[in-house]
Parts: C-alpha cells; sequence; structure tokens
C-alpha cells in the first residue's frame, strides 16, 4: 500500500482507540461532546459574518460541517477505513493525499477534544473554562498543526476547482464510488469542490481563517507559545482579546 494510504489507516486507528476508550467510560464520552459542542457554538460565534455571508457562507458551513462539528464521524471512519486500498487504486494521487491529511487533521482534533476532556472538571463550559482547558492541555504545537492542516485542505479543495480535468473526473466518479463503497468520501469532495467553487477563488476566506484562529491561539496559550509559528505563516493582526470575544 502507498505511504498515504498507510497514513490514512494508521490516523483511523487512533480514532477507534479513543473512542473505545471512551465507550468504557461513558462520564468522559459525555465530557468529549461537551467539548466538541463548546468549539462548534465557538466557531458559530467566531464567524458569524462568513456564515451569512453570501459568498462565504457555504465554505463557513463546509468547515464547521465537515471539519469543526460536534457529530460523530464513526460512519465514515468506518467506510474510509474498509476502502482505503480502493481510494488508493481509483482517486488521483492528489486527492489521495488531501484524504491522509483529513485523517490526520480528524486524529489530532480527536486527540486535543480527549485531553481538553479529562482536564474537564466541571459541569458546563464557558469561556474562562474553555481558555483553562487548552492550557491545562498545554499543545500549542498540536493547535498550530491542527490550523495549518484545516487550512492545507482548504487550498487543496481550492486548487481543485481551478482543474475542469480533475472535476470532471470527479463526477465521472460518482458511480464507480458508489459501487465500491466510496460514497461518504465521493459525497465530501463533492461537497468541498460546490462550496470552494462558489466562492470564485478562497484566498480571502482562508486567511480570514488562519488571522481568527491564529489570534485565538495566542490568547488561548496566553501570548507567547505560538508566536513563533504564527510568524512563520505571516502572523494576525486581530488583537487577542478580540479573538477571545469569540468564546463567551
Amino acid at each position: 500500500m502507498s505511504p498515504a494510504g498507510q497514513q490514512i489507516l494508521e490516523q483511523l486507528a487512533v480514532v477507534e482507540q479513543l473512542r473505545a476508550e471512551r465507550r468504557h467510560e461513558p462520564a468522559h464520552a459525555e465530557r468529549v461532546r461537551m467539548v466538541k459542542a463548546y468549539q462548534a457554538s465557538r466557531f458559530e460565534r467566531g464567524y458569524a459574518d462568513l456564515l451569512t455571508d453570501p459568498r462565504y457562507r457555504g465554505a463557513a458551513r463546509f468547515f464547521l460541517e465537515e471539519l469543526y462539528g460536534p457529530q460523530e464521524f464513526a460512519a465514515r471512519d468506518a467506510q474510509f477505513g474498509r476502502i482505503v486500498p480502493a481510494l488508493v487504486r481509483m482517486f488521483p494521487d492528489e486527492i489521495v493525499g488531501t484524504v491522509a491529511s483529513l485523517a490526520r487533521l480528524h486524529a489530532l482534533s480527536e486527540s486535543l477534544d480527549d485531553a481538553m476532556a479529562r482536564a474537564l472538571d466541571g459541569p458546563a463550559i464557558d469561556a474562562a473554562t474553555y481558555r483553562r482547558l487548552w492550557q491545562r492541555t498545554g499543545r500549542p504545537e498540536d493547535r498550530q498543526a491542527q490550523i495549518d492542516l484545516t487550512l492545507r485542505i482548504g487550498e487543496a479543495l481550492d486548487r481543485y476547482t481551478r482543474s475542469h480535468l480533475l472535476r470532471g473526473a470527479l463526477r465521472m466518479m460518482r458511480k464507480p464510488a458508489q459501487a465500491a463503497g466510496l460514497g461518504e468520501l465521493q459525497r465530501f469532495l463533492e461537497n468541498g469542490f460546490d462550496t470552494f467553487g462558489a466562492m470564485k477563488g478562497a484566498g480571502d476566506f482562508l486567511a480570514i481563517v488562519r488571522q481568527r484562529e491564529e489570534a485565538l491561539a495566542r490568547a488561548l496559550f496566553g501570548g507567547d507559545a505560538v508566536t513563533s509559528a504564527t510568524s512563520a505563516s505571516g502572523g494576525a493582526s486581530m488583537d487577542d482579546a478580540a479573538a477571545l470575544g469569540q468564546l463567551p
């Protein structure tokens, strides 16, 4: 199997291990659900302008529902795990690489959510609690990697929309993908193509997401923890206090 295919399987195994542990710890599983729900509501507040903007709302909704959402992706993961050999065989290498990035993002996000849930010692999450959970988890580099992977997927989808050949090939893959058990992956890719294609260029959208997420990361970790990472990627101009305004 290709390195990308092997990476997908390894990342899905990480997620399944975390799920297995939660099945044996219902209270912990509920805390994970709380963390995910808070983060989804944080995204909705922090990106309310994009979620209602005619140009950006489709892509913002895609990020919320496919990358940031609180929903359980067990069915999608199980399908991906079964069809990795077919995925590697049937789809172009670039798309396989994007799916590998998606799998890595998924595993990293689940790991961070799990760690935050284990640090949660109260019945609810508010802005102060959320900041405290990130600081107790103490993984600013992983938070930066999470941001980078999210944007890498967005950049890939934006790039794909400019390839008429790739878009046509994806449409032609619809029936074979369904027959091979790749329907959920096909839906994800077509949804990404459609929402990013509708923007007619995702550069501004992705720049806004990076700016806001990196400013929020600096605010959550106290300012210094992600300075080098954000400087390397161009920095973020939003004031850290304003970034925390996303949280209440």
